[in-house]
């Protein structure tokens, strides 16, 4: 019975995931403020909670305060390797106001000698999260392969659009080498690294010895040699106006040969062109063949990153007021669903009082201002606005 219960113990710590950094932003204790920047450019980090929090303690967040600042801070871990691991990266981000132009993302790296120093030339292994600049908006996923940081091929939805609102981030990378992204729960992606971000070469390129035989027809469509200009067919846009008479004392000598003015031609028309038939000889776009491109090398391992050590913010924001917490990394998917239930409860009681707001204020402008019977509590709801603005 004792062997039992031990290979049961033994089972269930085999099994168990590991959590290798998180963060619920109660204070910044594990973070470092980086100075890449001078002084006058960067903003600052405070621990607040936004508004339309549930709970102003539990709801603190990390948050940026000055407009116009680039923002940087970065927390280190025991380094770790995501070989052979499931990697699950999750975080949420609210805005309390349009950002207009600025990132929300997260990045993650090997260990950096000075975190005091991380900024955009940081190396980093992958970047996750909304990033917008007017009417070009997305969320991030880049991936560090070969010294390069690859953008995914096609775009992922930008979701960043509801003020006051948290979204919350969830990126897993699997060591079959698939992706899959969750915003809000809901699934937005999955698909393959090596399919959606060039990462590799081709495994196939041009044959460079191919060339396009002299005969070959690119003309789907051919002028018909059966088809005739009609013998009736007037071409001339303008003729003379046969109304039109030589002034009395127009001198020749002295005027010159008088013409009749120009009139549009009432049986114009315009210029003839003979028809396109399907051109019977046509064999379609020609493409030189493909052959194996020697400069691919296979490579199972694309999703294992050798360390990973910090994860940071590295911002520039035109207008803060960006909410970040409950940020997990870890192999366990059981560990992220406990943060995501902290934004499941949060982000219910947004809407909700979103949805207050947008009531009160319509009924505030239906009976032109006068809101003295609305709300009663309208003195306290100020009173915590004013707290969170920034």
């Amino acid at each position: 019975m004792k062997q039992a219960v031990s290979s049961l113990a033994l089972a269930s710590t085999v099994s168990a995931g590991t959590v290798f950094f998180s963060d619920t932003f109660d204070d910044m204790s594990k973070w470092t403020a980086s100075e890449w920047k001078s002084s006058s450019e960067m903003g600052k980090f405070e621990i607040k909670a936004g508004k339309w929090s549930k709970d102003e303690k539990e709801d603190l967040s990390l948050a940026t305060t000055q407009d116009a600042r680039f923002y940087g801070a970065s927390a280190s871990f025991e380094p770790f390797s995501n070989k052979d691991k499931t990697l699950i990266v999750q975080y949420q981000a609210k805005y309390d106001k349009d950002i207009e132009c600025g990132g929300g993302y997260i990045k993650l790296g090997p260990k950096m000698e000075d975190p005091k120093k991380f900024g955009d030339p940081t190396v980093y292994n992958i970047m996750f999260g909304p990033d917008k600049c007017g009417y070009n908006k997305r969320t991030h996923l880049i991936f560090s392969y070969g010294g390069k940081n690859h953008l995914k091929k096609t775009d992922l939805p930008y979701k960043q659009d509801k003020e006051g609102i948290s979204n919350l981030y969830r990126l897993v990378l699997k060591p079959d080498g698939t992706v899959k992204v969750l915003i809000d729960k809901e699934e937005v992606y999955s698909g393959e690294l090596e399919k959606d971000w060039d990462l590799l070469p081709p495994k196939e390129i041009n044959d460079p010895d191919d060339k396009k035989p002299s005969d070959w027809v690119d003309e789907k469509m051919m002028v018909d040699p059966e088809d005739k200009k009609p013998d009736d067919w007037v071409e001339e846009a303008e003729i003379d106006d046969p109304d039109a008479t030589k002034p009395d004392d127009w001198d020749t000598e002295e005027d010159g040969e008088w013409e009749a003015p120009k009139k549009p031609n009432p049986a114009y028309k315009g210029e003839w062109t003979p028809k396109k038939i399907e051109n019977p000889a046509y064999k379609g776009v020609w493409a030189p063949k493909k052959i194996p491109n020697p400069e691919y090398k296979e490579n199972d391992s694309l999703y294992a990153y050798d360390e990973f050590a910090f994860v940071g913010f590295d911002l520039w924001q035109v207008k803060a007021g960006s909410f970040f917490d409950n940020l997990i990394i870890t192999d366990d998917e059981a560990e992220a669903d406990k943060f995501a239930d902290k934004w499941s409860a949060l982000h219910e009681v947004e809407l909700e009082k979103q949805k207050i707001a947008t009531s009160t204020t319509s009924t505030t402008t239906a009976k032109g201002g006068d809101d003295d019977e609305i709300d009663t509590d309208d003195d306290d709801d100020d009173k915590d606005k004013d707290d969170d603005e920034i």
